[in-house]
C-alpha cells in the first residue's frame, strides 16, 4: 500500500469524506494545514450534501487542482490552463465511471450505500484514482505538487 493510500484510509478511519480526503492531501503535500478549508469541503460528501448529485471525489479534485491553480487574492491570476485542467479531470471521470456505474453521480456509483453516509470501499478507490489523475494533469501542465503558490 502506498504511503498515500494508507494516509486516504487513515483520514477516512477518522470520518473525513472524500472531497475532505483529497484537500488534506493537497495541503500536506504543500506543508500546510487549514481546519476552515476541510470543514467547507464535508459540503461536497455524498454528492452535495449527501444529496446523491456529483461524486464529491469528482468535484473535490476539480477543488485540489483550484487549490494549486486558481486565484486565490486580488492580485493574483489563475493558472492560465487551469480551466483546462478541470475539464480534462471532468472528462476523465465522466468517461471512467459513467462505463463502469451508470454515471457519475454519487447516487450512481453506491446506490442504496448513499443512505449509510460512509465512505466505502468504492469510494477509496475512485478517490485514489483521482489523487493520481490530479497530480497526473499538475505535472503535465507544468505544475510540482509539493510546492507552495506564494
Amino acid at each position: 500500500m502506498s504511503e498515500a493510500m494508507f494516509r486516504m484510509f487513515e483520514l477516512a478511519q477518522q470520518g473525513f469524506s472524500c472531497s475532505q480526503i483529497l484537500l488534506q492531501l493537497g495541503l500536506e503535500a504543500q506543508g500546510k494545514s487549514d481546519p476552515d478549508l476541510i470543514r467547507a469541503m464535508a459540503g461536497l460528501a455524498g454528492g452535495l450534501g449527501f444529496s446523491g448529485e456529483t461524486c464529491g471525489a469528482l468535484t473535490g479534485g476539480a477543488c485540489l487542482l483550484g487549490l494549486y491553480a486558481g486565484k486565490g487574492t486580488a492580485e493574483e491570476q489563475p493558472h492560465e490552463r487551469f480551466d483546462l485542467m478541470v475539464s480534462e479531470l471532468v472528462d476523465w471521470f465522466k468517461d471512467k465511471h459513467t462505463s463502469e456505474y451508470g454515471g457519475y453521480n454519487c447516487s450512481d456509483i453506491l446506490g442504496d450505500e448513499l443512505q449509510y453516509k460512509l465512505v466505502s470501499m468504492k469510494c477509496g478507490n475512485i478517490v485514489s484514482e483521482v489523487y493520481e489523475k490530479v497530480k497526473e494533469l499538475l505535472l503535465a501542465h507544468g505544475i510540482e505538487p509539493t510546492e507552495v503558490r506564494s
